[in-house]
């Protein structure tokens, strides 16, 4: 089969398109011939190397997979169209067994150490990570919704408990978890404030449902959001830049507030004032990914079209160095997506 890995760590240049042999599936494992797989920055990371993280060379990267079934499983015929979740757990401990398999102690997501991604034509997932799609419903937007708005659903129902009514500041509208986040958010009856790098991402940020916008590299974030909220702030942020964006993400929090962060884009190192922290009575909420019945409750919304991934662009499986290049260069809104 052909795939892109790399050998080593560094920039795009290290992306080979290969031919490997296909995936042998490990028992309770399925063959899936990948139709579609979209990028996420945990690809970048990969691909750059991690401080005190090996990964097994060379690699396969790729989290957001959609595609068909190659080889029979129960209860799943060949060319049944599916969704792949990307978290991946034992399935057998106390975390798993009580619907909290993002706690797992050896969770991990698709593409990442132990198990290669979908940068590939065919991948191999343990069966109970398949998620079948409606036949109106294209690979290329199947690809592009669990893990972004898995994560988003966790961060804003599950960790933050959103409420009807309440105030949401979404950090980064043009990232896969920020139009996902919007998105969710205005279904839930929240009124949302988006930031974003640039006057056409503002544009997107509002039709997709952004009550009100503001240009992060020309406007201070905190500055706006209390103008705009009469003083009082916003009741969640949606936070997954970090050392960039923290500082003013807590500011611009109301009285009660929840700050809630998937990652760290721009840097982990970040610091709180703690006097503002319990004067304030803020809560700092961390999140990762999400359970396997978060994603069957969300996709529910895809299916019925409540929810919509925003694609930016497409490219073929060969060309994945210069979609990666994009995705580096933040030129994108929404999710990039490689094509089988």
């Amino acid at each position: 089969m052909k795939c892109i890995r790399f050998h080593e760590h560094g920039g795009p240049e290290v992306l080979r398109y290969e031919d490997v042999p296909e995936p042998e599936p490990r028992q309770g494992d399925v063959l899936v011939r990948v139709r579609a797989c979209a990028l996420n920055h945990l690809d970048l990371w990969e691909r750059r190397g991690l401080e005190r993280v090996t990964f097994p060379m060379p690699h396969i990267s790729g989290s957001d997979v959609s595609g068909e079934v190659a080889a029979a499983a129960p209860g799943l015929p060949v060319g049944r169209r599916v969704m792949l979740q990307p978290g991946i757990s034992c399935g057998r401990c106390a975390a798993c067994l009580s619907g909290r398999d993002n706690q797992c102690p050896t969770y991990e997501i698709l593409g990442y150490r132990n198990f290669p991604g979908g940068y590939a034509e065919y991948v191999s997932v343990p069966v109970q990570n398949l998620v079948e799609i409606p036949d109106e419903l294209g690979f290329v937007e199947a690809a592009a919704f669990p893990l972004t708005f898995l994560t988003a659903w966790h961060m804003l129902i599950t960790r933050a408990r959103l409420k009807r009514g309440e105030d949401v500041l979404v950090v980064a509208a043009g990232s896969g978890v920020g139009q996902a986040a919007i998105q969710i958010a205005g279904l839930f009856g929240a009124r949302v404030f988006a930031t974003a790098g640039s006057d056409p991402k503002l544009e997107r940020a509002r039709l997709l449902g952004a009550h009100e916008v503001i240009h992060h590299h020309k406007q201070d974030i905190a500055a706006e959001v209390l103008r705009l909220t009469g003083r009082r702030g916003v009741d969640v942020v949606v936070e997954h830049v970090g050392q960039a964006t923290w500082a003013r993400s807590l500011r611009s929090l109301a009285r009660g507030g929840r700050l809630v962060t998937c990652g760290a884009t721009t840097g982990p190192q970040v610091t709180v004032d703690v006097q503002g922290l319990f004067a304030k009575q803020l809560s700092i909420l961390g999140s990762y990914m999400g359970t396997k019945g978060e994603l069957l409750r969300v996709a529910r919304f895809l299916f019925e079209g409540r929810l919509k991934p925003v694609i930016d662009r497409t490219y073929p499986l060969a060309h994945a160095a210069e979609a990666q290049r994009r995705l580096e260069a933040s030129e994108h809104f929404g999710k990039i997506v490689l094509e089988m």
